[in-house]
């Protein structure tokens, strides 16, 4: 005769058999995982929220374009990759070498002797663990980290951020002394270019006896309108008029004897008028250059932070973790979800227990 079967269905009345040990087994756990749970330490977790930036301003090509200011800050915009590179810094070896030295955590996990393995494992494991590098919904980072010391926590958390503030302004630090290289040398080229000028604007006056366009065109054709007058007026009357003209052949003549005379005036007008304008140009060039020099010293060599921190880690007030009432529910159903199965497996083995034949 076949042993009746077994189903789900039959489970009510095997309960109902078992309660007195279903409802032991379950207060048991419960007792237990109250106690388990008020063991355990509370646990905070501080979060800084911080928006990489895009480092444009360090890029030489767009800081030289014709018609761009000098950026003393960098753009408010973040990329895929200055997010990725912003995790990746903080989830790297050497961050989380530096964070365990400044902060001993060593000694804080009491994990041992720094340079032991096994203690170095333990310890970049634990650190690993409680922290937290995610990137939001809002293109932002959120870092995270856990402690059972508040403080702590937010202090890890903010000194996170600084770190991978650094590390990124180090990535872009030898492309930067290049652009203020750049500067420099751009300025010093004006430099020496606007005193070249300026040397041959002066000695192209000394030579030519030119000091002042406009007001030398003007003192030239008046002295020249007024003796060659005297000397018109000399020959009607028969006056002297040698003198009247070798003063008109000084003012029109080089070999004249006048330092200021028309020939050189003529000559030189052009040349000066060239000399002049590139004197102005490279001037103009030189106060510029000199300005914008001094805002990439002052902002390429000035540390610009390299993210934008949104929020600061502050010591939490509630805890992380352990959500007790959890512990509590989830050992609670999990050991009556045990004894059901046990129950019903201890049933199942009695149903197909081999009976013993009576002899004859």
């Amino acid at each position: 005769m076949s042993a009746p079967s077994f189903s789900l269905v039959g489970l009510g009345p095997i309960i109902n058999r078992w309660k007195y040990f279903v409802a032991g087994a379950v207060a048991l756990a419960a007792i237990v995982s109250v106690v388990v749970s008020l063991l355990l330490p509370n646990v905070y977790r501080s979060t800084a929220i911080f928006i990489p930036t895009n480092p444009q301003t360090a890029d030489p090509d767009r800081l030289l374009e014709e018609n761009t200011q000098m950026r003393g800050q960098l753009e408010l915009s973040s990329r895929a990759e200055d997010l990725d590179r912003a995790i990746t810094i903080g989830e790297s070896l050497p961050v989380a070498e530096l964070i365990i030295k400044k902060f001993k955590l060593y000694e804080h996990y009491k994990a041992g002797t720094p340079g032991d393995d096994n203690a170095d494992n333990y310890v970049l494991s634990e650190f690993g663990s409680n922290l937290s590098l995610v990137h939001n919904e809002h293109d932002a980072i959120e870092l995270s980290f856990a402690d059972r010391d508040k403080k702590l926590a937010a202090d890890v958390a903010n000194a996170m951020v600084h770190v991978i503030d650094s590390v990124n302004q180090q990535l872009t630090f030898e492309n930067r002394r290049t652009v203020l290289d750049l500067y420099r040398r751009r300025y010093e080229y004006l430099s020496i270019s606007f005193e070249r000028s300026r040397r041959e604007l002066v000695g192209a006056r000394r030579r030519y006896g030119i000091f002042g366009l406009e007001m030398q065109g003007r003192y030239l054709a008046k002295a020249l309108i007024e003796t060659e007058t005297a000397l018109r007026k000399a020959e009607a009357s028969g006056g002297d008029v040698t003198g009247l003209r070798r003063a008109v052949r000084g003012l029109t003549k080089a070999d004249g004897g006048n330092q200021i005379n028309l020939e050189s005036y003529v000559s030189g007008t052009d040349s000066l008028t060239m000399f002049v304008a590139r004197v102005a140009d490279l001037q103009n060039r030189l106060v510029a250059a000199r300005s914008a020099y001094e805002s990439a010293d002052l902002s390429l060599k000035g540390r610009i932070s390299s993210l934008y921190q949104v929020q600061k880690a502050y010591p939490a007030t509630r805890k992380f973790k352990p959500v007790r009432s959890l512990i509590v529910l989830g050992s609670v159903l999990a050991m009556f979800a045990l004894s059901v199965v046990f129950i019903a497996l201890l049933e199942l083995y009695r149903y197909h227990r081999p009976t013993a034949t009576p002899s004859a």
